[in-house]
């Protein structure tokens, strides 16, 4: 059976549409020149990364990148801003075209997915015009060529169902894990599975605004806590868009052993474009 395609949506708006120009970006972001890293790639269980244009949360998604080791399998979670197709929505047999090549999904791996949690359903109009997914791929193509992904839009806040899909994902990464080191005892470390969560922080509000709301909810994904981090959302009117993506990378985590989370980078779009006034926050956080 033919995959489907998935053609870029923010090429050339988001981030350069020529790949030679991308590919210079993305390595320039990821320069281990530019940061002090004391120890080797961390085989992180999950992150936050953020998804505006390069131009603004570049530097951060690249601090987060520039330290993990990418393994061959992702699942990269993000909110649905377009508010099309279902409440959570999985393209489990799709290739996804960047600037810099294809990038197939995870067919076995979606498929276990959709049978395990029945709220998630395959869906491609969440995703045809969503950027949030799109723009970490090229990161991913620099840094392994051939990844494959689980890709996930989420437009829904309700926690239970939230928790209740980061639950049935560490159950079908784990069963997945255990499954390929019975198949190869040598494989170990280049067999986890990173879970991105694809958010920004704050919108539209003052820097000095955002900046507080921020640490707020940062704070709470650093105790990983996931109820915590929807109470902050929810009670201080944090606009964190990937909130969602965020409480089930967490809870899919912690069950896959996750102990600790470590703040990488923070940034507001005030950082690049002077503007104090109406900024978006950014923060990058690797979750181990």
């Amino acid at each position: 059976m033919t995959s489907a395609i998935r053609t870029p949506a923010v090429a050339g708006r988001f981030y350069p549409g020529r790949a030679e120009e991308l590919l210079r970006e993305v390595r320039d972001f990821t320069s281990t020149g530019k940061i002090s890293i004391a120890t080797g790639r961390i085989a992180a269980i999950g992150c936050v990364a953020p998804h505006a244009g390069y131009i603004y949360s570049g530097g951060v998604a690249g601090a987060v990148y520039s330290r993990l080791e990418i393994p061959e399998r992702c699942v990269i979670l993000c909110p649905n801003h377009t508010g099309k197709g279902r409440p959570l929505a999985v393209m489990a047999s799709t290739v996804w075209q960047t600037p810099l090549g294809e990038v197939a999904a995870d067919a076995d791996m979606g498929a276990r997915l959709l049978r395990r949690f029945r709220a998630l359903q395959e869906d491609s109009a969440a995703h045809r015009a969503e950027h949030a997914i799109e723009v970490q791929l090229p990161f991913l193509q620099a840094l392994r060529p051939e990844v494959k992904i689980v890709p996930i839009a989420i437009g829904t806040s309700d926690f239970d169902v939230l928790r209740g899909l980061g639950e049935a994902l560490a159950d079908v990464i784990a069963n997945r894990l255990e499954e390929d080191q019975e198949e190869d005892h040598e494989q170990d470390q280049d067999e986890k599975v990173l879970i991105i969560a694809s958010s920004d922080m704050n919108h539209y509000e003052s820097d000095a605004i955002t900046r507080v709301k921020d640490h707020k909810a940062i704070e709470r994904v650093l105790a990983m806590d996931a109820r915590g981090l929807w109470e902050v959302v929810m009670n201080e009117d944090i606009s964190m868009c990937g909130f969602g993506p965020t409480i089930v990378m967490l809870t899919a985590a912690k069950i896959l052993g996750a102990t600790s989370a470590t703040l990488v980078k923070y940034a507001t779009s005030g950082d690049v474009s002077g503007d104090y006034e109406s900024v978006v926050g950014y923060a990058g956080i690797i979750v181990e």
